[in-house]
């Protein structure tokens, strides 16, 4: 075994027992290297009645399967489909995961820091590592971390354990309860279900990569880039930084260089010094969202950080941390009923979105991400919504380099109850909305903040609540509107006066007059014009809408579930937003089909086989409505092209193109 040479270190700002969220997404350079702990691990799901089995007996004080039989599992993944066990399949409870490796000898050295950081777990985590508790965190899809280098060996083998329970409760997001069944009434005795009421499968477990990653002791543990004037020659860019320093000095001070760099890394277009301040770019190349510009499409300079000791202190050999952060130039205001980016209009033609795909569930996969961003492409889309919860890091960051505008959205979905609108839900939800905002707001391709999804805005405790929420999460990121999607009436929700813009849901043709498309005009306008009068200064997004269709049907005429019937309900929706994105003194600023591909859901009498509304199949094969979208966007793509695309019922092949008219 290696010892760590012997120094006295005192670790600031991290709380071992709790964790700490994660900021800065690991990377290598100069100062940091990266281990990836992903692969098959061990697996074990606590099936006792109380689930707590695995606390009672310590199953992490020695390798699991001496606790009892395991099974293999791959992170990350959802562990629900992995097997062929309907119970794992629909567990509800605490499961526990193990991996053992090898840590570099070179890590030893006193004056580096070694983090283990967590991608997401679904959506309690509690983590050992050498049976020692090394942090825990509350609620899913988004990173937490903390300094292991007091807890890792060197030259043996270290042992790492991770319990995870997928449970929710009215206070957590998403929230939802268990409900236990009598034998009364004839059920198995303990018999327990977990129930929600969001319309996507709970997938759960480890769902994003592990790493071990190192800094040295002086390093950079937050970036904040905001764009905070473009003139017509020049942009102005502040920046904070954030230094941690692992060993207690007193009086000590710290070196802070800031270099930008063109996007190939060949040019220094400013620097400065300093923990904050501005760098001023001259003839700046914008960050715009495709279609906008012919050249700058996703154009990203890079941020070079050094921080190094400047005090001097005997047998301070402190490394220099260097640290690269992508970073876009542009701006988002809300002027008037227009949203716009780089003090031009921009009008949201996108999809609601799922993490989920077949077998690994909401499990990060490096295949399926880049085949979602080609048919995103090939749809012509430029924006999309993080429905319902964050998604993964790597997902925004192709989005910065792709141009796709994302409206991010945290897990607050199923908010149905006036339980959920109590004060452990607000203090829970404020968190959350913290380390989504830290984690995400360096990203130019995130251009507002949603933080909820169709919840009971009607209800009286909804209104202080959202104020509440939406306060907050402005006061986190004054560079952004913040909304949420409303599913009330415009007549009857309290909290949407809050909202920079307008978010709203509404099924035309399907939830409402189902299989009656002839209505779906006059009565979609009139929907959409009381909310204008309702909100008459906010931009409004249709953020839902469409229809059910699954792939292989057909029937003329069109009947709902059809590929037909989807394609009618598209062509009556584009009638009313040509009609409102182009009149005097245009209002909509978006039009958000539900949903890009099929996803699972829970089983009920109302989803075969999931929810079949995407254009695409889960397994990701256009239906029929998917070349009617992709139609109307490519030709609506380019911000300044105002033309309508008039598309017909029957199939014409033009260049790989079918062709639909309304």
């Amino acid at each position: 075994m290696i010892a760590r040479n012997s120094i006295s270190l005192w670790v600031i700002a991290i709380i071992i027992v709790n964790g700490c969220f994660a900021i800065l997404y690991p990377r290598e350079s100069e100062s940091r290297d990266v281990k990836d702990l992903s692969g098959r691990w061990k697996f074990r799901m606590d099936n006792s009645t109380d689930r707590k089995q695995g606390f009672t007996d310590k199953w992490w004080t020695k390798p699991l399967s001496e606790n009892g039989p395991v099974i293999d599992m791959p992170v990350p993944s959802s562990y629900n489909d992995i097997t062929q066990d309907k119970n794992l399949r629909d567990f509800s409870g605490w499961v526990w995961y193990e991996t053992e490796f090898y840590v570099s000898a070179t890590w030893s050295d006193a004056m580096t820091r070694e983090w283990l950081r967590i991608g997401s777990a679904h959506y309690t985590a509690f983590v050992w590592l050498n049976s020692i508790k090394v942090m825990e965190h509350y609620g899913g899809h988004l990173p937490f971390e903390s300094d292991v280098s007091n807890h890792l060996v060197f030259g043996q083998l270290n042992r790492l354990t991770v319990a995870v329970n997928n449970t929710l409760t009215p206070n957590t997001l998403p929230p939802g309860k268990i409900e236990h069944f009598s034998t009364d009434n004839g059920y198995p005795a303990n018999y327990q279900l977990q129930t929600y009421q969001f319309d996507f499968f709970n997938y759960a477990g480890i769902h994003r990569p592990v790493k071990l990653y190192t800094t040295p002791l002086v390093c950079v543990r937050n970036i904040t880039v905001i764009t905070t004037d473009i003139g017509s020659n020049s942009a102005q860019v502040s920046y904070k930084i954030d230094v941690v320093d692992s060993v207690q000095r007193e009086n000590a001070a710290y070196n802070v260089t800031v270099i930008l760099m063109d996007h190939k890394q060949q040019t220094v277009v400013a620097n400065a010094t300093g923990m904050s301040g501005t760098l001023t770019v001259n003839n700046p190349r914008l960050w715009w969202p495709v279609g906008m510009s012919s050249a700058d499409v996703g154009y990203l300079y890079k941020l070079v950080v050094y921080t190094s000791l400047a005090t001097k202190f005997d047998n301070a050999n402190v490394q220099t941390d260097v640290y690269r952060l992508s970073v876009g130039i542009r701006t988002v205001k809300i002027d008037g009923t227009s949203f716009l980016i780089n003090d031009k209009p921009f009008y949201f033609l996108g999809v609601g979105k799922h993490e989920d795909w077949d077998v690994r569930g909401k499990g990060f996969d490096w295949p399926m991400i880049l085949k979602d961003f080609n048919l995103l492409n090939w749809l012509g889309a430029n924006a999309f919504r993080t429905s319902h919860y964050p998604y993964a890091e790597e997902i925004m960051q192709l989005c910065d380099e792709q141009g796709i505008v994302v409206i991010d959205e945290c897990p607050a979905v199923g908010m149905h109850s006036a339980d959920n609108f109590v004060n452990a839900t607000l203090q829970h939800h404020l968190a959350v909305m913290d380390e989504l905002v830290a984690r995400d707001r360096n990203h130019p391709a995130v251009v507002m903040w949603s933080v909820a999804n169709e919840p009971e805005s009607q209800l009286p405790p909804a209104k202080d609540y959202f104020k509440a929420v939406i306060e907050h999460t402005h006061s986190l990121d004054s560079s952004r509107p913040v909304t949420f999607v409303c599913n009330a009436p415009y007549n009857t929700d309290l909290a949407t006066q809050f909202v920079d813009v307008v978010s709203f849901n509404k099924y035309e043709g399907w939830y409402n007059d189902g299989g009656h498309t002839e209505v779906i005009v006059p009565r979609l306008t009139d929907y959409i014009e009381h909310w204008h009068q309702t909100r008459p200064n906010k931009p409004i997004i249709h953020m839902e809408w469409g229809a059910g269709a699954i792939s292989g049907f057909h029937a003329n005429p069109s009947v709902m579930y059809t590929e037909e019937y989807l394609c009618d309900v598209i062509g009556q929706h584009f009638k009313v937003y040509d009609q409102l994105r182009t009149g005097a003194g245009p209002y909509l600023v978006g039009e958000m089909i539900w949903n890009f591909a099929d996803f699972n859901t829970a089983q009920t009498a109302t989803r075969a086989d999931g929810n079949r509304k995407g254009l695409m199949t889960r397994e990701r094969q256009p239906k029929w409505p998917a070349y009617v979208v992709r139609e109307r966007y490519h030709a609506l793509r380019n911000q300044t092209d105002t033309s309508v695309s008039h598309l017909r019922t029957t199939e014409i092949l033009e260049d790989d193109k079918i062709v639909i008219q309304i």
